[in-house]
């Protein structure tokens, strides 16, 4: 009961979560705070029943299906226009104009008119994958309210996790903003270090992906790369994985694609290699002004990339979320741990909220059961 206070008490100062009160007059945050409270010990007592041991839990006596998950994308979902069709909710534009104010530029120009190359760099791209995600979430507070009332977890791919932790009230709007434009500048930094890329890669069973990573990394070792490195940045489904590392890694992976049995590469809209440690050197400022912003515990689950595992308290946060930006993004691993129920349990209602519809397609591929009952919400 003190964690369902704790909640309540939140949910009263700010009359929802954090991201809306940005973009919310007072009188619709008060009719919120009402329909949010009433919620709170339905939501706690799931949490509560999810918290138990698989083995030991007894068909949860609140449906699952009433209650809600979000998910939240990365960078590389952007696309010049983006936004474009939220701004037809004030929430949402409320939100952009924040952004802007934040930054001192204008960020929702750069969602719309681009141009491409301005906004997929990684200091721009990053603002407005998140900035566009959470304005999303203003389309489905107006068309389905009760997804935001019930949502008991979220998580976010890679960039999508700072997202995450913002709607679930971890993480202020504001310093949210300053805490991104430090991690991609900070991240753009070591991409003009070192080149490096990203590919989705396919792969069949009989191929050990490791082991091919390793040979591209001493074949660049061999021609004169400084300190190459090749590996397995993210972990999408199985028998595909995002390849990272120095762009002549992945080209040698491309050119020995048939001899080395990988079925496709595909390389990302992405400025490095992120998630390898190629990103050394951006770890250390993105940890020094985490540390200047007062986290809170979330309010709902919201899942670590690194270990696929949901965030205990606030510290649990400071101390892992940095590790992210070296670290491979456990994509699979999040989706079983958050879908994970006994046999004849019904799914929660899946949202995707901001750009693409890949986190949902992934979804279909790891348990097509869950993607069932999922929706994108497309910024």
């Amino acid at each position: 009961m003190l964690a369902a206070r704790r909640l309540l008490r939140k949910l009263r100062i700010s009359g929802t979560l954090s991201w809306s009160r940005w973009s919310s007059d007072a009188a619709k945050a008060s009719t919120e705070a009402s329909a949010l409270e009433g919620n709170a010990e339905k939501r706690q007592q799931l949490l509560n029943e999810l918290a138990e041991p698989l083995e030991q839990r007894s068909r949860p006596s609140i449906d699952p299906k009433e209650t809600a998950v979000m998910l939240f994308p990365g960078q590389g979902t952007q696309y010049v226009g983006m936004g474009k069709d939220l701004l037809r909710f004030p929430g949402a534009r409320r939100i952009f104009e924040l952004a802007n104010e934040v930054l001192k530029y204008d960020l929702l120009k750069i969602c719309l008119e681009g141009p491409r190359e301005k906004l997929n760099r990684t200091e721009h791209a990053q603002l407005a994958v998140m900035v566009s995600s959470l304005a999303a979430l203003e389309q489905l507070r107006e068309e389905r309210p009760k997804a935001i009332e019930t949502c008991v977890a979220a998580a976010g791919f890679s960039l999508g996790e700072i997202t995450a932790l913002v709607y679930a009230d971890a993480l202020p709007f504001d310093k949210a903003l300053r805490l991104v434009q430090v991690r991609a500048t900070a991240m753009q930094a070591a991409c003009d270090q070192a080149a490096g890329a990203m590919a989705m890669t396919l792969y069949g069973p009989d191929t050990n992906l490791g082991e091919e990573c390793a040979r591209a990394q001493q074949w660049c070792l061999d021609k004169g790369v400084e300190s190459p490195y090749c590996g397995i940045a993210n972990y999408m489904y199985p028998h595909c994985k995002v390849v990272a590392g120095n762009v002549e890694a992945l080209e040698f992976l491309e050119k020995n694609a048939k001899t080395l049995k990988i079925r496709r590469m595909k390389r990302l809209a992405v400025s490095g290699a992120f998630h390898t440690p190629l990103m050394q050197s951006a770890v250390e400022p993105f940890t020094k002004a985490l540390k200047t912003v007062r986290l809170q515990d979330p309010v709902i689950r919201v899942y670590s990339n690194v270990d696929g595992k949901p965030y205990r308290h606030a510290k649990h946060i400071l101390n892992q979320l940095p590790k992210q930006i070296v670290r491979p993004v456990k994509w699979e691993q999040t989706l079983h741990e958050m879908y994970e129920r006994r046999q004849g349990v019904d799914f929660p209602r899946t949202f995707e909220c901001g750009p693409g519809k890949g986190l949902v397609q992934v979804l279909e591929k790891v348990n097509a059961k869950a993607a069932q009952s999922s929706l994108n919400v497309t910024a």
